[in-house]
């Protein structure tokens, strides 16, 4: 059992002390989570999911060709398919290979040599009963239903729990698949829309199979398939890279309503492109498809469920009234296909960089349309949502992600950003620059922190270690220690941190440098202070 008593070698000392410093982690955490050796050597480039799906009882099969190339030798290799979906058999060049299975993981012992710089395929075959999901997206798997016509309404939703929920591959985020073609056979009658474009029907004796090809690296939670009787409207968008085309797909009896709802969609396109930059995947389109669950960032083929109504499920989650402005799920989700899709982190721990930004997004797509001060006042709203108890950062390692906080807190934590650099439009182009640096690239924390530094020329390491790996909000304390003296300070905070602040004194604006000990400014009298409350902190005035 040489794999086995490497990957526990992997388990002891593979993931440095943070891994185990917050809780104990297990052997299928680290299989998950980590690049283990039996995927470090290989690089994907190609799949061919091939999948037939049955509604009636619940299960599908097919096959997966996994193309890559060999960056330094191996001979065994992991594809990730969890239980109790099956791998029946895997082959090279048509010989059987041998399988061992630890849990989720199957490890490929090939027979022949594995030559770096070659080019080479495995073919894996599978079957099974997914996972059903019990609270789509967020408890991931399968969502099988009926539509208002009893009619079979189906769909995949597995961000957390894992693209192997359902097929075999790769599953870990730091190797995303440079293109792939994706065939779903269904019964005749319905529809399958899957990532990228359509090349392709084939029609069967009672089924049909749907042929997509994505020219773009894709990540694996982003795979998805979407079932259901579905009508088709489009349109193309005038884009900053030329014509783009917008297709949408919705139950039949929901035509007329989404042709007035997923006007949002150009909306988007066009607050986004301003923003962020061209849409990064020109090549394979935008689509919005209703699905069962509320929704979710597939690439290319953003998924929606938010019964064609503005706000959160018609709430406003900023209690401002601004998030009555537009529809939740498609402005919020089609802002992953810039954070999240084009923009992928290496390792779940990281996926503040996904949420924080596009959680921003929802308020620069206010700013955009509605002014500055609208986008302001949502994105202060969504404190209320804060809870401050982990950190943001998850555990890195284990497929491990941090708190929650990550939406609304991350959200607030780069608008402070933006007003310590008190220029809106190298703001934005700092939010293209990240897109254009790190186009269709996964990334860490770190490559994301360091750029924004970089750009905005400031060190921000204390502000990134404050709002990210800790729990505490600064804040800003002072006194006046007599008429003509205000004495100030962070506190509640990690001893380095030196964050600037915009004061008002009185009716005079000033910005202020505090750090964690006393400051003084000469002034003329104890006037009233008011920090800029667009800087997520708290203050307190000492006495």
């Amino acid at each position: 059992m040489k794999t086995i008593k490497l990957l526990s070698l992997v388990l002891l000392m593979g993931l440095g002390s943070q891994a185990f410093a917050q809780r104990p982690t297990t052997l299928a955490d680290t299989l998950r989570g980590s690049i283990t050796p039996e995927r470090e050597w290989w690089d994907l480039t190609y799949y061919h999911l091939s999948v037939e799906v049955f509604p009636e009882t619940q299960s599908i099969s097919g096959t997966n060709l996994v193309r890559y190339q060999v960056e330094k030798p191996g001979q065994t290799l992991q594809i990730d398919l969890q239980e109790p979906m099956q791998i029946t058999s895997v082959t090279q060049d048509g010989d059987p290979l041998t399988i061992e299975k630890v849990g989720a993981a199957h490890f490929i012992t090939l027979k022949k040599e594995q030559v770096t710089g070659e080019v080479k395929e495995i073919l894996v075959s599978f079957e099974g009963k997914p996972k059903v999901a019990v609270r789509p997206p967020w408890d991931g798997g399968i969502t099988w239903q009926k539509d208002a016509n009893g009619i079979d309404f189906i769909a995949n939703s597995n961000q957390g729990i894992g693209s192997s929920i359902w097929w075999p591959g790769k599953d870990h985020p730091a190797d995303e698949v440079d293109s792939m073609m994706i065939s779903v056979t269904v019964p005749r009658g319905l529809m399958d829309i899957s990532n990228g474009r359509l090349v392709n029907v084939h029609k069967g004796k009672g089924t049909a199979t749907y042929d997509w090809v994505v020219e773009n690296p894709i990540n694996g939670y982003g795979v998805n398939i979407s079932i259901g009787d579905y009508v088709h409207f489009g349109e193309e968008y005038p884009g900053e890279k030329g014509a783009l085309s917008m297709d949408y797909y919705v139950l039949r009896d929901n035509l007329e309503k989404a042709k007035v709802q997923f006007q949002d969609a150009t909306r988007m396109m066009e607050a986004f492109e301003h923003w962020f930059g061209p849409y990064p995947f020109y090549e394979d389109g935008f689509k919005l498809v209703e699905v069962p669950y509320l929704g979710m960032e597939h690439q290319s083929a953003v998924t929606y469920g938010n019964k064609f109504e503005n706000g959160y499920l018609g709430r406003d989650l900023s209690g401002t009234g601004w998030g009555m402005k537009f529809d939740f799920i498609i402005i919020h989700e089609s802002g992953h296909e810039w954070f999240a899709n084009n923009i992928t982190y290496k390792d779940v721990a990281d996926m503040w960089i996904h949420e924080s930004f596009t959680n921003y997004s929802e308020s620069l797509f206010l700013d955009y349309f509605y002014g500055k001060e609208a986008g302001q006042e949502y994105v202060r709203g969504t404190r209320m949502n804060i809870q401050n108890q982990s950190p943001i950062i998850g555990t890195y390692g284990v497929n491990r992600s941090g708190s929650g906080d990550m939406y609304y807190k991350g959200g607030n934590m780069l608008n402070t950003l933006r007003e310590i650099l008190n220029d809106d439009e190298k703001w934005r182009i700092i939010l293209r620059g990240l897109n254009k640096e790190f186009y269709h690239q996964t990334v860490t924390t770190e490559q994301v922190e360091g750029y924004i530094a970089q750009q905005m020329g400031v060190d921000l390491k204390p502000f990134f270690d404050q709002y990210l790996r800790e729990t505490s909000i600064p804040t800003f304390e002072y006194y006046y220690s007599d008429d003509q003296t205000l004495m100030y300070r962070w506190n509640n905070c990690i001893q380095s941190f030196d964050m600037p602040v915009d004061v008002t004194i009185g009716a005079e604006k000033t910005r202020l440098s505090p750090g964690t000990d006393w400051k003084e400014l000469k002034v003329s009298g104890k006037k009233e202070l008011v920090a800029d409350p667009d800087y997520y902190v708290s203050t307190l005035k000492m006495r």
